[in-house]
């Protein structure tokens, strides 16, 4: 007798979910992939033609969840903590003695491997995946369930029995042949291939479209539970525990009886790292004993019960033959070595990153150098510095150009920022960012319009600069892949709309150096028309509230650039508004009075993105560092700003402290 539809819903996830488990976690396939491929093809028409048998844990629901405008907040059960480094054997004994003290009785470890991916939590309730979220500040992270959901080795559904709710924490990753697979099909769709793994990793996680996670064909390795389960007394019994629940727990962990094993342990994979699918950074040391670790706490974001040994950074020596200039997506001028080919870590080197002019001048690198290089991260090559004892006199000093090397325009390098900066608004190497920005909600909010459609309308030609966005029709996106009518019409409907937002989304969409969205509301307010910005010096723009000298010459030299000036007329016969619509208010918040500087490259917001954040709670961003200013947010490669805050004892945060700021 044929089974109802609910009978055949239920064998047929149990049957799916058996063979990813079999697959991804015991690497002991059952079926073929085409059966596979034909039970799960089943289980979607089954799905289509009964949706009330659609459950949240079906196999069905790893892709296709609709996009999120943005993450809401991920609240860990218990807060995430980062490590402390270890980076050789002494410092490995320090730490063992530091535990042995504390803990006033012999103590036996874990090694663990350290994966160089992206830490995140997911929580389970009644034995169902119910949310998931990354590391963020330790406390809170970005709920980021719709992605998790397409990540095969998280399952979706726990092995029985489990506990009424647990939160488990781990590490997504991309295999090392999943990334050479994925940067493969990027560049014969013509896209930029990604760096390395970690970045990849970390990227797909944060999409806003699930379908597009599901492509980089992301892992995730089980490490730890937030909290206690009854019955589990160690680590050890931890990961025993994950294993049986459905998690893929890495196969190289050690239990380790005195520091000497855990040396042994961290020597051996520093050898072998390279003989492993995917990328690690070190070892993982933990007290094996969780009564024991709850005893030693924590002191600060670390545990006293754990430590991270990082493994040294892989290095050679060869000739650099020139130094190159590329424009990023947000304009940066960044400078890159040309190599004598060498290898490094069984990887050939040819291009390794110089960071930026002020990187080159403090460490006098010159074109014909011998220098050190080495794989940062394992991953990026860098150049460390030159070896003066094998000068000959003919090297030559770089100088960084004074107009950008794409497009020709007028190169903006402000006193005291570490990176030089093209600005014109069309430079070909700028556009998908441009088109990014001058959509996003803060700006123009066109809705339908964001990453994935500002490559896709850039690749095909169809936008070569934002004013292009408005000469859009059915036509032009009916060549846009998975573009259907209603698409097409949805899009168009937003992008018509936005032609009213004001000249505040205007100016804040151009994406001006140092224009944020609170100082674009003030130059709209002051200002009321594009046409008197446009005329206007820089003593007239530094009468505006807050509008420093940095500010004023920032906006002037974008309308200096005529090809700027082309494009506000083309916006303008476009029928976008350039007149001011609403009164300025004074934005008022937690920063209000408080005044920022931005230096180096922070992971996951663009400078403008930081700067939104910081003005929309009331605070102040400017270009120099003073004794006035309240905090300096530095990434990496920070420039002499860095140095000039630590002078003036200026208070210093990365990206994370910056966050948690905002959630204070």
């Amino acid at each position: 007798m044929k089974p109802s539809p609910e009978a055949r819903a239920e064998d047929l996830r149990a049957q799916i979910d058996e063979a990813n488990y079999r697959y991804y976690v015991l690497d002991d396939p059952a079926i073929t992939d085409a059966e596979f491929d034909a039970l799960l093809r089943e289980l979607i028409d089954l799905e289509n033609e009964h949706p009330n048998l659609r459950t949240p844990d079906s196999p069905t629901q790893r892709v296709g969840a609709p996009p999120s405008e943005r993450f809401a907040p991920y609240r860990h059960e218990r807060p995430m903590l980062s490590l402390a480094n270890a980076f050789d054997a002494s410092e490995l004994r320090a730490f063992d003695e530091r535990v042995r003290k504390l803990a006033g009785a012999p103590v036996s470890y874990v090694c663990e491997l350290k994966i160089d991916g992206l830490a995140i939590a997911v929580d389970y309730r009644n034995g169902v995946l119910e949310r998931g979220g990354t590391r963020g500040d330790g406390s809170t992270g970005e709920d980021v369930t719709p992605n998790l959901r397409t990540v095969r080795t998280i399952p979706l559904k726990l092995r029985s029995p489990h506990p009424p709710f647990v939160e488990v924490r781990g590490e997504v990753y991309l295999r090392k042949s999943d990334f050479e697979k994925l940067n493969a099909r990027r560049e014969a769709e013509g896209l930029p291939a990604f760096a390395n793994p970690r970045n990849a990793a970390s990227g797909g996680v944060r999409q806003l479209d699930p379908a597009l996670t599901a492509e980089r064909r992301l892992s995730f390795f089980a490490y730890a539970i937030a909290g206690d389960v009854e019955g589990v007394r160690t680590q050890s019994e931890v990961l025993a525990l994950l294993r049986r629940l459905g998690f893929r727990v890495n196969d190289h962990i050690e239990p380790a009886a005195t520091i000497d094993d855990v040396i042994a342990f961290c020597a051996r994979w520093e050898e072998r790292r390279d003989e492993l699918d995917y990328e690690i950074d070190g070892v993982v040391v933990k007290v094996d004993d969780l009564s024991t670790q709850e005893r030693l706490g924590a002191v600060a974001r670390d545990p006293r019960w754990a430590t991270a040994f990082k493994f040294k950074p892989r290095e050679a020596r060869t000739k650099l033959r020139d130094i190159v200039i590329t424009v990023g997506r947000t304009g940066t001028l960044n400078p890159n070595a040309v190599l004598d080919p060498v290898q490094i870590g069984g990887v050939t080197v040819r291009n390794a990153t110089l960071h930026n002019a002020e990187y080159i001048a403090s460490n006098d690198i010159r074109i014909g150098d011998t220098v050190l290089v080495t794989r940062a991260g394992d991953v990026i090559p860098r150049v460390v510095g030159p070896i003066l004892a094998e000068r000959t006199g003919r090297e030559r000093i770089f100088t960084m150009p004074d107009v950008c090397p794409v497009c020709g325009s007028a190169v903006d390098h402000p006193e005291g920022e570490a990176m030089s900066r093209c600005t014109n608004a069309a430079c070909p190497a700028q556009v998908v960012e441009r088109v990014r920005h001058f959509a996003s909600r803060g700006a123009m909010d066109i809705e339908g319009l964001g990453d994935v459609m500002a490559e896709q309308l850039t690749q095909l030609e169809l936008v070569r600069d934002i004013a292009d966005i408005y000469a859009l029709d059915a036509k032009k996106l009916a060549t846009v892949p998975r573009m259907g009518e209603k698409s097409i019409a949805k899009l168009l409907d937003a992008i018509e709309g936005s032609k009213a937002r004001g000249l505040a989304r205007v100016l804040t969409g151009l994406g001006i150096r140092f224009v944020g969205e609170q100082t674009a509301a003030i130059l709209a307010s002051d200002f009321g028309s594009i046409d008197a910005l446009e005329t206007a010096d820089e003593a007239a723009l530094q009468t505006s509230e807050g509008i420093g000298p940095e500010v004023a010459k920032s906006v002037r030299l974008f309308f200096d650039q005529r090809s700027n000036v082309k494009m506000i007329e083309r916006l303008r016969r476009s029928g976008v508004v350039m007149e001011a619509t609403t009164p300025r208010r004074a934005a008022a918040g937690r920063f209000t009075g408080k005044t920022f500087v931005l230096t180096g490259t922070l992971a996951n917001l663009t400078r403008d993105e930081a700067s939104a954040l910081i003005e929309a709670q009331g605070g102040k961003v400017t270009g120099s560092v003073s004794k006035k200013t309240d905090y300096v947010i530095a990434g990496d490669a920070a420039g002499s700003k860095l140095a000039k805050a630590q002078e003036f004892g200026v208070t210093v945060l990365d990206e994370a402290g910056l966050r948690a700021l905002l959630e204070a």
